[in-house]
């Protein structure tokens, strides 16, 4: 899909198709206006008549409108003008984009970015545009023996600015807006593949496909022999259940100084989790191949900066296994040693991503991090307690979790902090280790934080639980490439600050 910003009157739009917006009420919006006045009225006279009435989602697909150079005007309803938020704008692109691609229109001017949304920016409509438009295109079809492409897809996209003196604003936000898109599409296209394809050494291979991508990236791949002598008895205690081997991947960017400490996100990378020795249910296992989401969303993050080419350093870290329940995986009961030297008492071995993650977070000590994010869907605790709109934030900094809450409102990929009170940590207590891997029933998401903060005393830290965002389930089902805009948007937010 090609973007580009353009400024210009809607009737002298030579293309496909010209979209304007209708608010409620049957209320004009100025591009609509526009072409009204050229048409003698076609368009207010159908309104009139009750042809749109202007609520969100409704359009009106109008063809050899009298004046204009365009094939068709499409017209998007955009319900009340003041209670346009972000779910509402990405709605109505999604129509625009739907009714589109139905339609078999090729190419598009799109005048919905003089839509008000409180404030919100320019820039902000045609970041949030182009992941709606992108969303809506997305396909996973590669694994089908027959591909049936559109028979006429959409290909490009004008976003409409006022005037010259927006051209140079626009073209950055089609350039950000456009990398953090393909870094969700990445996401969902590793997500969506099968645990039989994706294992922990496909993931490896895609992230040294990046160092070809991207000059300014490193990637190093640790085997279970390096992780091993690195003394990571939690992270193997998870892989030696299953035939395929682990691996321990690092992904530097280094777009900053030298001196700028990096910011480190560490993406929880369980390509297929059957719950080992503690099997899980049958139903819906299938989808156990989303427990790598997190994985996915730092590979994801990760290649839209350097797509963009921030001056940053950033680090993605993401231990990746599989968790399966062979005759050497580890049972109920089994005491192992982390990196740290902190003993932990396995009382369920279903646990087994705080445990994978904890040696990673032991592991980024080395790289002095301003930051680190650890991305995970942790726990099933968190779907029940606050459902598939935001994640769930955990840390040990008030402003790094402010930060991301911010990030998440204006990315729209939300966030909510729960607490991460000292006594939640008393319900890790273990009458034979220094730790169990499970708090009990109560507060499961609160208390899988507070194992993993027991590693990450030595910086900044924060915790995404994305256990359900990450993925939808039913005739949707797919992965949705969350948190990607909000680790951008992050990052993004972070060199602003520092300006």
């Amino acid at each position: 899909m090609e973007y580009t910003v353009k400024s210009g009157s809607p009737e002298k739009q030579r293309i496909g198709c010209v979209v304007a917006a209708v608010f409620a009420s049957r209320t004009l919006s100025p591009a609509a206006k526009t072409l009204d006045k050229a048409s003698g009225g076609m368009i207010s006279n159908l309104i009139r008549r009750g042809e749109l009435e202007g609520d969100v989602g409704g359009t009106l697909l109008l063809h050899n409108v009298d004046n204009t150079l365009c094939d068709r005007v499409l017209l998007v309803g955009c319900g009340k003008e003041k209670d346009i938020d972000t779910k509402t704008f990405r709605k109505i692109n999604a129509v625009m984009t739907s009714t589109l691609k139905a339609s078999g229109t090729t190419e598009v001017a799109s005048f919905l970015t003089e839509i008000p949304v409180k404030r919100r920016s320019l820039s902000w409509k045609i970041h949030q545009s182009i992941e709606a438009i992108d969303a809506t295109l997305y396909t996973f079809n590669q694994l089908k023996s027959e591909q049936k492409p559109p028979r006429r897809p959409l290909r490009k996209c004008i976003f409409s600015v006022s005037g010259r003196g927006q051209l140079a604003e626009g073209e950055e936000a089609v350039r950000r807006g456009m990398a953090i898109s393909a870094g969700i599409n990445l996401s969902k296209d590793l997500a969506n593949l099968p645990g039989n394809v994706c294992t922990p050494s496909y993931l490896a291979k895609q992230a040294t496909n990046m160092q070809k991508q991207f000059p300014k990236t490193r990637v190093t791949v640790l085997d279970e022999k390096d992780i091993e002598e690195l003394g990571m008895g939690a992270f193997m205690s998870v892989t030696k259940g299953s035939r395929q081997e682990g691996k321990l991947i690092t992904i530097e960017y280094r777009g900053g100084d030298k001196k700028q400490k990096p910011i480190v996100l560490v993406g929880k990378g369980v390509t297929f989790d059957s719950g080992g020795i503690s099997l899980k249910p049958g139903a819906a296992m299938d989808e156990m191949k989303f427990d790598m989401c997190g994985a996915a969303g730092v590979l994801g993050a990760v290649s839209a900066v350097a797509e963009l080419q921030l001056p940053v350093n950033v680090i993605g870290v993401i231990p990746t296994v599989e968790n399966m329940p062979d005759g050497s995986a580890s049972k109920p009961g089994d005491i192992v040693t982390s990196m740290s030297g902190q003993t932990i008492e396995i009382l369920n071995t279903d646990a087994e991503g705080r445990l994978i993650l904890c040696d990673a977070l032991s592991y980024v000590e080395k790289f002095d991090p301003a930051a680190v994010i650890d991305v995970a869907t942790l726990t099933g605790a968190c779907v029940v307690a606050l459902g598939e709109h935001p994640a769930g934030l955990m840390g040990n900094h008030k402003p790094l979790i402010h930060d991301l809450l911010k990030a998440g409102k204006n990315s729209g990929d939300r966030c909510w902090e729960l607490p991460l009170w000292d006594d939640y940590q008393e319900q890790l207590d273990s009458n034979f280790a220094d730790i169990a891997n499970i708090g009990g029933k109560a507060a499961g998401t609160i208390t899988a934080a507070c194992f993993l903060s027991r590693f990450t005393k030595k910086y900044h830290w924060a915790h995404l639980d994305i256990a359900g965002v990450a993925w939808k389930s039913g005739k949707q089902k797919g992965a949705t490439g969350r948190p990607v805009s909000l680790l951008v948007h992050y990052i993004l937010e972070h060199l602003e600050h520092k300006k």
